[in-house]
């Protein structure tokens, strides 16, 4: 006959440890709250009650008092699980009926636990904050597992943030008319989302606005179908439509549809193509050995200090690399002006000025924090995930460089000559 083999044995040997690291970690001050949240959530219940009652449990009127007429009764309790910050926790809700000026009665509702409530709004923030630091909807219900008992599962980290779905349609709702915005940048970055069981790359197109204090804000982030002058369309017809103020001066990728949108509806506004996409054309038009010589001469022509160095060097480039290599410098003169649209404004705006930078940066950062979930589960989910980022905080943007002259007349400056 074969040894019984223990628990502690059989777990030994299943290489399963006897307690998980943290479980022996006990703090008095975390237990004694805990085992006395329940009685304060009760008392706080039984107060509000007491209240619409007009009378304390078992209240009778003094010996000698007349009697004054009740407002309702109580009609037993019911037990409720409730999580918060504190854990999750089981109370006792009463139950009471109150009186209505047509001689019937009403179910009495707490307003302090709302119906059907089993969380509290801290312990859903903070679930969704966890959503949104880049945990995937499993990695939160294990991370969080200590502080709710385990009482928070992935179904429930899809509920919460669902809930920030009303939040998000008031804000691609709201008006634009009270916003200072002077420029705007446009830039858009793929995703990879599931439609139709499939996984299926999108393109979520975003715009941002600096205000007169230098202040970026997050303006539009739609899903689309790609960059498309239509897909582009659709977004500033929407800003527009909510009274959005005309720009001062636009940055943009170089993105054919864009310009062509931006064209359509506020034709004529300043350009800016950002510079360094233009510089990666540049490199992808010539043979990788030259990779190096040709981000020298670009860095010098674009970082010049003056309007004048900028117009020198602009024409040694061309005549240099029409000779090495053509191509490099049909794709700068197809840029054309926009290029240089910077050297318009007061030097201290050109280093915000040339690039699409800031949201780039936004992108990045968005993609490092749904790196855990390779893709997400719709393309709405994918827009409302980016602002969300922003609008808690998980993601701050800085004023722009030069803010203090940024709603100062640009000084008149000479038109770079396109001769090479």
């Amino acid at each position: 006959m074969t040894d019984p083999i223990s628990k502690s044995q059989s777990a030994h040997l299943t290489g399963q440890p006897d307690a998980r690291l943290f479980d022996t970690w006990i703090d008095p001050i975390e237990t004694g709250v805990r085992e006395r949240v329940r009685d304060w959530i009760e008392a706080l219940i039984q107060a509000e009650l007491e209240a619409a009652l007009g009378r304390p449990r078992y209240g009778r009127a003094p010996a000698g008092e007349p009697s004054v007429g009740t407002r309702g009764y109580r009609n037993g309790c019911r037990s409720r699980t409730l999580t918060g910050t504190f854990g999750p926790t089981e109370i006792s809700v009463p139950r009471a009926r109150l009186h209505t000026q047509d001689g019937g009665t009403t179910e009495w509702r707490s307003a302090t636990l709302r119906a059907y409530q089993r969380r509290t709004k801290a312990a859903d923030a903070l679930i969704a904050s966890a959503y949104l630091s880049g945990t995937n909807t499993r990695r939160v219900r294990r991370a969080l597992a200590a502080l709710f008992g385990g009482a928070v599962g992935k179904d429930t980290v899809s509920r919460v943030w669902r809930k920030v779905q009303a939040d998000w349609q008031a804000w691609n709702q709201r008006s634009l008319a009270d916003e200072p915005i002077v420029r705007l940048i446009l830039d858009g970055t793929v995703v990879r989302v599931r439609l139709d069981r499939k996984a299926t790359s999108i393109s979520l197109l975003v715009v941002i606005g600096i205000r007169e204090d230098g202040q970026k804000v997050l303006l539009a982030v739609r899903n689309m179908g790609g960059e498309t002058t239509a897909a582009w369309r659709a977004v500033l017809d929407d800003l527009v439509a909510r009274q959005l103020r005309r720009p001062a001066f636009v940055i943009v990728d170089g993105a054919p549809g864009l310009e062509q949108a931006l064209a359509a509806v506020w034709n004529g506004v300043p350009l800016q193509r950002c510079t360094v996409h233009k510089h990666r054309n540049l490199l992808a038009h010539a043979p990788k050995r030259l990779s190096d010589e040709i981000t020298a001469d670009y860095t010098d022509m674009i970082y010049a200090t003056t309007v004048e160095e900028i117009a020198e060097r602009r024409q040694a480039f061309l005549r240099k690399w029409r000779l090495r290599h053509r191509a490099v410098a049909d794709s700068l003169e197809e840029a054309g002006d926009a290029l240089f649209a910077f050297t318009k404004l007061p030097p201290s705006q050109w280093k915000s000025a040339r690039t699409t930078n800031a949201i780039e940066r936004l992108h990045e950062e968005f993609k490092r924090r749904i790196k855990t979930q390779t893709v997400l589960p719709s393309a709405a989910t994918a827009a409302m995930l980016f602002w969300a980022l922003l609008a808690s905080g998980q993601i701050t943007m800085r004023k722009v460089d030069g803010w203090k002259t940024l709603t100062q007349a640009s000084a008149a400056k000479e038109t770079i000559d396109l001769a090479a």
